[in-house]
């Protein structure tokens, strides 16, 4: 598990926002960290992924059916 994904989980077991000693904290919404997981997710694939398509040239070898 990633260390943005724990964060995620940690998050959305706590409370949204807290106060104390007159601080208030609050986190972004859960549908914001998703949305940066899965953008930071992407990311990190297509630096992994192959080239998604190859361009071969195809010549007939002179054999016709």
């Amino acid at each position: 598990m990633s260390e943005l994904e724990e964060k995620i989980r940690d998050n959305a077991s706590g409370p949204k926002s807290a106060e104390s000693d007159g601080q208030k904290v609050e986190q972004h919404s859960l549908t914001d960290q998703i949305e940066a997981d899965r953008y930071l997710n992407s990311k990190q694939a297509m630096k992994k992924r192959a080239p998604g398509f190859k361009i071969n040239k195809m010549s007939a070898s002179g054999s016709v059916f």
